[in-house]
């Protein structure tokens, strides 16, 4: 890279950051890719990496300081993002903001903006930092709820308490599946809804902008399916887009965010708010003429967003592998491939742990239902072969 070169440094390289890292060097970016693993996706396509704990504020500092980046841009929760604050007053661009990046971090600091300081409509919640506390969340919100730990992602961690007996097991779920190891909780009331959308939301020098509403089914807080556009009434829809529009102006910056909604008829409820993109919005890339990616990436570098343009429905279907390994054969893709309009990416994670999302299925079609159905043919003729280490 040249003297005069733009550098983006990741902290995360996951299949989101990978992406990121696609649409950055489009522009001539220098990348820098960091994460907790060697081999990440993001790392495989970098000009250079760094595997470390991005939660160690001294190693993350040490890391920030040797590349002198123009921009750092956080792809997942897990950062010492005190340190993000401190650099930020040093001069250094975080994207979209250091607060942001901190806020949004672990749910209690995103929760509290939007029900206590903006008013936003959310399910009712309780924190607890011990096994007692969590008992007297539990009542106080009342059974049937959700528990998960206040820093996870892709559902580690999460679990529903149907009934008393599930309490105790839901407490030890959520200490062994947080992101920063044991700790604090959220225990949020169900929330009858009809279905629930992620808004993809960009800042940009242009003002804020839209995605098409994105409609998705996760599986124990692990996105699984999504589609665009989700149909919805008008009166949701601006109901959705400003709570989105106050949520993101409150965090500041440039970049996407990924909202997520709870719908029932007009009303809408705020769930959380991811400060990047969004794993449910995959299907972008098969979807519109930017994807989320390209979004990021050219509001985070102070390039205009005017418009963002839909340009046929599609969906996505996530591949997800379980198991113990670090020998994963997907086959059968000439099968998979077959129908017009449908798309594959295979992230290349070095391994599983239990389970991982391993890739994504994307199609197209005239209409929802039909990119919908087009995928799931494709991901059921999928072969997919977990050998052992």
């Amino acid at each position: 890279m040249t003297s005069v070169g733009r550098k983006a440094l990741l902290l995360g390289s996951g299949e989101l950051g990978k992406e990121v890292a696609i649409e950055l060097q489009r522009y001539g970016v220098e990348v820098v890719a960091c994460d907790r693993y060697p081999g990440a996706p993001a790392m495989q396509i970098a000009h250079r990496s760094h595997v470390f704990n991005m939660l160690d504020a001294k190693e993350l500092r040490k890391i920030i300081e040797l590349e002198k980046p123009d921009h750092i841009i956080p792809e997942v929760e897990a950062i010492a993002t005190p340190v993000l604050k401190e650099l930020e007053k040093e001069g250094y661009n975080v994207t979209p903001t250091a607060t942001a990046a901190w806020l949004t971090m672990n749910r209690e600091g995103i929760r509290t903006l939007a029900a206590e300081k903006l008013g936003v409509k959310t399910s009712t919640y309780r924190f607890a930092s011990d096994e007692q506390e969590f008992k007297e969340a539990v009542k106080a919100v009342g059974i049937p709820c959700v528990v998960k730990p206040i820093m996870s992602s892709s559902g580690h961690g999460q679990s529903v308490i149907k009934s008393e007996a599930d309490i105790d097991n839901a407490w030890r779920i959520a200490q062994e599946g947080g992101r920063a190891g044991a700790g604090r909780v959220i225990v949020e009331g169900f929330v009858d809804f009809d279905y629930e959308i992620t808004l993809l939301t960009v800042r940009s020098c242009s003002g804020t902008t839209f995605c098409a509403p994105i409609g998705h089914i996760q599986v124990d807080g692990d996105y699984r399916y999504s589609w665009q556009p989700q149909p919805m009434s008008t009166a949701a829809l601006e109901k959705a887009q400003e709570i989105a529009r106050k949520v993101t102006g409150a965090l500041g910056g440039y970049g996407i965010f990924g909202v997520e909604l709870f719908v029932k008829g007009d009303e809408v409820i705020f769930s959380e708010v991811s400060p990047r993109p969004h794993d449910t919005g995959m299907v972008t890339m098969i979807t519109q003429d930017q994807s989320e990616f390209a979004l990021h990436t050219r509001a985070l570098l102070g390039l205009p967003v005017p418009e963002i343009t839909l340009l046929t429905p599609g969906a996505s279907r996530a591949i997800v592998v379980e198991g113990d390994t670090d020998k994963i054969v997907m086959d059968n893709l000439q099968e998979v491939l077959a129908e017009p309009g449908t798309q594959m990416r295979i992230f290349g994670k070095p391994e599983i742990k239990g389970h991982r999302r391993m890739g994504v299925i994307l199609a197209s079609a005239p209409t929802v239902d039909e990119a919908r159905d087009k995928a799931s043919r494709a991901y059921s003729k999928l072969n997919v072969e977990v050998l052992p280490r």
